[in-house]
């Protein structure tokens, strides 16, 4: 099947394509239906046309072989002849019969059959018989010799079939294929809307594990399909839950110690120890806070809203501005006064500021650009750049994954716990969006956010 993709109009979507199947099947069964009834009249067509031309060249024949001899030449002019008729009296055979092609022997012997069912009188019947053809003017003649030994040659332009039965028969075929073509549509759109909501489903499961079930209706593959789809998102919802309020547990759990711990610490003698036995302390409390926002990233439970995206970068970088002010200078923006988006408000500021805060942590700047999508179904852009060293090609994945620095000393001030680039793309994929890095050729590096617009 792979050369399909090959055809220039071979559409992409499966709706499209079983119609395009259908279709072109449709038209090639009514064109050759259209071409076996045409035969088949063709050849109604000219067994009739043959018997007409015989039974009036018989008529002819007969009336003037009733008619005296002395009176032929004049009874020849009040023959009721039709238009393409020519009869003439020879005393011998025209020598025309000579230089003509004889008629093809269907014809000829269609001729001889409708003859010999003509009712005439024995004695009357012709003696001898001589067919041709003229191929340039496509006219038959046919000559006949009396009983009193007189030829009569007639001459007639038997009219071929159609290769249509009239524009009326070209115009019901058209209307006919157009509206099975339409139903055809129809049909299709109807048959592959469930794979559209299941596609659709999907994508909602994507954005928001508590997106609302499918309904298990229609025909029984659907309704199965369905109902095997709502089952793995129950499962999916279950395990996501669980992982939840197990990170809650835990951090609840964790925090009770560490607090004792530092009481216990306020009690310590020795300054130099127990600075850092504090400064371990938080740490471990900044680990289990980051971890458990790790965890219930993928259990959103803040409704979708409309925001105005540039207002909240432009908030973003005030608020970084606020707390690092000798870098005021070094935080911009770039685009549209307004963009309107539909996200969680909570969240996707917070994957911002996770965004914002690296760059002014490894850059010292933070450039944002805002790129709203260009044409149709094209997506939402947010370019976040910095100064810094860049990052290099390949580290780039690790650093997107959980508890992973390329600052590797235990200074959480200059490394971090290593989970805010993690958490950001999650944010942004739980929006049906992305993330990810890249380095400027200027120097720094780059994280692009995308949205489906």
């Amino acid at each position: 099947m792979s050369w399909f993709r090959r055809i220039p109009l071979w559409p992409r979507s499966l709706a499209a394509r079983t119609a395009f199947v259908l279709i072109i099947g449709l038209v090639v069964v009514q064109t050759l239906g259209l071409g076996i009834h045409t035969l088949d009249r063709n050849d109604l067509v000219r067994v009739a046309a043959v018997r007409v031309f015989t039974f009036r060249v018989m008529s002819i024949y007969r009336d003037l072989a009733e008619t005296p001899l002395a009176e032929r030449a004049n009874r020849i002019g009040h023959l009721p002849v039709p238009k393409n008729f020519t009869v003439q009296l020879s005393p011998k055979i025209d020598p025309v019969f000579a230089t003509l092609m004889p008629t093809p022997p269907p014809i000829r012997h269609s001729i001889l059959i409708n003859m010999d069912s003509f009712p005439l009188p024995p004695e009357l019947r012709p003696q001898h018989m001589r067919f041709a053809v003229d191929p340039e003017t496509r006219r038959e003649f046919t000559g006949l010799e009396m009983p009193d030994g007189t030829w009569l040659v007639i001459s007639s332009h038997l009219p071929g079939p159609g290769v249509i039965q009239g524009t009326e028969f070209l115009v019901a075929f058209v209307i006919m294929t157009v509206l099975a073509a339409a139903l055809t549509i129809w049909a299709v759109r109807r048959l592959t809307a469930p794979v559209r909501t299941l596609a659709a489903a999907a994508e909602a499961l994507g954005r928001d594990v508590n997106a609302p079930p499918l309904p298990e209706d229609g025909p029984s593959e659907i309704a199965a399909a369905a109902s095997a789809f709502n089952t793995m998102a129950a499962r999916i919802r279950r395990f996501v839950e669980d992982r939840t309020l197990l990170l809650t547990a835990i951090g609840h759990d964790l925090r009770t110690p560490i607090t004792r711990m530092r009481l216990r610490a306020e009690f310590m003698e020795d300054d130099d120890q127990r600075a850092k036995m504090l400064s371990d302390l938080d740490e471990m409390e900044a680990m289990v806070s980051a971890t458990i926002a790790f965890g219930r990233i993928a259990s959103p439970n803040e409704p979708v809203s409309p925001i105005d995206l540039a207002e909240l970068l432009r908030t973003v970088l005030d608020e970084a501005g606020d707390a690092a002010p000798e870098i005021v200078e070094n935080l911009r923006y770039e685009g549209p006064d307004h963009w309107t988006v539909r996200v969680r408000p909570q969240a996707f500021k917070r994957a911002l500021t996770n965004i914002v805060g690296n760059a002014i942590k490894y850059g010292d700047a933070a450039s944002v650009r805002l790129a709203p999508p260009n044409r149709p179904g094209a997506s939402l852009r947010i370019e976040i750049a910095d100064n810094g060293p860049g990052i290099p090609p390949s580290e780039m994945e690790r650093v997107m994954q959980p508890f992973q620095r390329l600052e590797t000393s235990r200074n959480r001030e200059t490394g971090g716990v290593g989970l805010g680039l993690p958490i950001a793309r999650d944010i942004a994929r739980a929006h049906g969006g992305d993330l990810t890095l890249a380095n400027r050729s200027e120097g720094g590096a780059r994280v692009t956010l995308t949205l489906p617009a």
